[in-house]
């Protein structure tokens, strides 16, 4: 496996006291290890339990253990420590930032330590993709053709090109989505494509395509024809049922909210006019509205709109799908909203498990809200300079693990 031994930890001073790091092992002074190595650690500690102590440590820090002995280097490489450590980093989601680079490079947050760490993804050549991600594992695919997919780990590195989908010609609107087998770990990516209808504004053609893992084959389910509204804003897998937002294309005249939601099974027992049925509305005007699935509960980060001008976002909510009823969790605190700066109506958010990220794109400000906690809190500040005024930031979360491969 080709893991990440050098990257580079930045911790910066918020304005907030904080306890300093403890010093890892390879920062030890060689005096100090003279002194203290009297006694062989191998030889005082079982293999099982220096496997727990380790798998504790913060993941850069295991990286340079590697680097200690021959001895240390296999425990951190065998299945069972990859195993364990993935058990104990799984609660707490990773958050990779970038710019608008052709270079797969920028910074990775860690919210167990917290630190940033300088990170770099596997080369894929373009820097413009849709992204989606679930259990260790992340799917890119280009914005340019929107046919050409990877999925890899970004902490192995270990990556795998997908084949075409099917009816693979450019879209107007496209969106992706991704579910891993936590069991299995085999995976699931969907792909909807939405095309205005020749000479009608109103009305989109609207296709869904799957991919399966295990098969290695593309099946297209759903070739649909929708009035007054178009996919490709949003879209994300919970409990085995397939979730994407559809914006209004009814034009100015229209009084209702510009978004919504429908819903379709995944196992194929949905009809194509099923999309109609399943339509839930939105819980009120959005501005933007991001999916994701978080412990098997579908979880809305929106911007809230005016409804004199919808177009003008003036807060940002968290709702959960209760059946077909939203329940809203929190609204981000106005100094949070403040914090950002100038908002777009539009900002990027992805979760997983209990925790969410709020980033807009023309800063590097990330704001975290915990869903167990109920609490609101920002990163650590990013180390990334802004190099122009129109420099564009964006990201995605991801869990780190070991034990899954494409």
């Amino acid at each position: 496996m080709e893991w990440e031994t050098s990257w580079i930890d930045h911790d910066y001073d918020d304005g907030k006291k904080e306890t300093k790091a403890f010093d890892s092992y390879l920062e030890l002074s060689d005096e100090e290890c003279k002194e203290n190595n009297l006694i062989s650690i191998d030889l005082v500690l079982p293999d099982d339990l220096l496997e727990r102590i380790l798998a504790y440590l913060p993941l850069a820090s295991i990286f340079k253990a590697g680097c200690v002995c021959k001895k240390w280097n296999e425990i951190i490489r065998s299945r069972r420590f990859l195993w364990n450590i993935s058990t104990i980093l799984g609660p707490k989601p990773w958050y990779f930032m970038f710019t608008s680079s052709d270079e797969p490079v920028g910074h990775v947050y860690d919210p167990m330590v917290p630190k940033w760490y300088s990170f770099e993804l596997p080369d894929i050549g373009i820097s413009s993709w849709f992204i989606a991600s679930s259990c260790g594992l992340v799917c890119f695919m280009d914005n340019d053709s929107r046919s050409e997919l990877y999925v890899f780990n970004p902490i192995t590195k270990s990556r795998k090109k997908l084949k075409e989908p099917p009816d693979s010609k450019f879209s107007d609107y496209s969106t992706l989505a991704m579910s891993v087998d936590r069991s299995s770990h085999s995976y699931t990516v969907t792909v909807i494509r939405s095309n205005q209808a020749p000479g009608d504004f109103i009305q989109w053609d609207l296709s869904l395509h799957v991919y399966y893992s295990e098969t290695m084959t593309w099946v297209s389910h759903v070739a649909e024809t929708l009035t007054g509204w178009r996919g490709g804003d949003d879209s994300v897998i919970c409990g085995g049922l397939l979730y994407f937002l559809v914006h209004s294309t009814r034009g100015m005249g229209w009084t209702g909210n510009r978004h919504g939601l429908v819903s379709y099974n995944l196992s194929g027992q949905s009809s194509g006019d099923a999309l109609i049925n399943s339509f839930i509305p939105v819980p009120c005007p959005l501005t933007c509205g991001r999916l994701m699935n978080l412990k098997d509960k579908l979880v809305m980060v929106g911007g809230i709109g005016r409804k004199d001008r919808l177009g003008i976002i003036k807060g940002i909510g968290i709702w959960v799908l209760n059946g077909r009823d939203w329940e809203e969790v929190s609204r981000m605190p106005h100094k949070f909203f403040q914090g950002f700066g100038e908002l777009d109506d539009v900002f990027a958010s992805s979760g997983s498990n209990d925790f969410i990220y709020i980033q807009s794109y023309g800063g590097p400000a990330l704001a975290v809200f915990d869903m167990h906690l109920k609490q609101w809190k920002w990163s650590q500040k990013c180390p990334v300079t802004k190099r122009f005024p129109l420099q564009l930031y964006s990201g995605f979360c991801f869990e780190p693990r070991f034990e899954v491969s494409p």
